[in-house]
């Protein structure tokens, strides 16, 4: 086990120098100057003289694999440069200040997926084609195809404007999660009730279960300690996933319910063409992107007998 960590760290590590390659390249091929950039958006006039002279306080007269390598230094020193809208403040300042909006959101997102996902997939499983599995694929199906903006909207004309429960936009309470939660998980919801059917329906079908029934084993008994347990680990690696990409999706859902979060402040910066601050989030997403990959491998390791006879060997 220890070598397999070991490799999967060391095969991590050049992931991570491509990641933040591409981040500080995708910056560097924009068609518009960052010096200039940095001038109208302070309303300052960009003369030639300014524009040389931004340039030169940005480092941008140097050779690029120079501002690269310059650039990274700084990103594992957590000093990702300073705002371009905010020269007072830094950007990973600004990522501190609206990440816990978005990890909140995250994680009750993450919490309604688990508990919304693993029941319904295990009764469409157990009652297969029955008109309950019927009605659940037909609302897995809409669910799937309805966009989170679209969802997002409709959510907050019935529950907001129509009904008042759920406030419509920020972020000081738990209501205000509510409907953004909702919104954001409900594609994940879609995806894992699937499956999570599929793989039991593949369960079921193996020889353990005909031999679990053989021994008299309670139906019950077979689908909660056998089948679902085995379900659940070709689960995993989605799972684990799926952690990121509720950060990573919710640009969209922050910006519909005006929630101060990370993927506001992403929109913002783009809008704004606020580069140090688009270059944060795209590493920090693929760096969340690479943490989570590492850590789902080594626990279903952990887990999974087989994976773990396979490493031994």
């Amino acid at each position: 086990m220890k070598k397999y960590i070991a490799k999967r760290i060391l095969l991590a590590i050049p992931m991570l120098f491509a990641i933040s390659f591409i981040a500080f390249m995708l910056i560097n091929i924009m068609p518009s100057d960052p010096a200039e950039v940095a001038l109208r958006v302070n309303e300052i006039i960009p003369t030639e003289e300014a524009i040389e002279s931004m340039r030169m306080e940005l480092g941008l007269n140097d050779p690029f694999f120079v501002r690269y390598f310059n650039w990274l230094g700084d990103c594992l020193r957590l000093d990702f440069g300073v705002s371009y809208t905010n020269t007072t403040r830094k950007v990973f300042d600004e990522i501190v200040r609206c990440l816990p909006a978005t990890i909140d959101l995250a994680i009750i997102s993450l919490v309604i997926v688990i508990v919304v996902s693993i029941p319904v997939g295990v009764l469409c499983a157990v009652y297969k084609d029955s008109l309950f599995d019927r009605i659940t694929r037909s609302l897995i199906f809409i669910g799937t195809a309805m966009p989170n903006y679209w969802l997002g909207l409709l959510l907050v004309y019935v529950f907001s404007l129509k009904l008042g429960i759920f406030p419509s936009s920020g972020a000081t309470t738990m209501k205000h999660y509510i409907l953004p939660a909702i919104t954001l998980s409900m594609t994940y919801i879609s995806t894992y009730v699937r499956l999570i059917r599929n793989s039991m329906l593949d369960n079921m079908k193996e020889n353990y279960v005909f031999y679990a029934k053989v021994r008299g084993l309670k139906n019950k008994v077979i689908i909660c300690k056998h089948v679902l347990k085995n379900s659940l680990q070709s689960c995993m690696t989605a799972l684990g996933m799926s952690i990121v990409q509720l950060m990573a999706g919710t640009v969209i859902v922050e910006n519909i319910f005006a929630i101060p979060g990370i993927g506001r402040l992403c929109i913002s910066a783009i809008f704004n063409r606020d580069y140090p601050v688009i270059q944060a989030y795209i590493l920090m997403m693929g760096v969340l992107f690479v943490f989570c990959n590492l850590v789902v491998d080594i626990v279903q390791c952990l887990v999974d007998p087989r994976i773990k006879r396979g490493v031994a060997k």
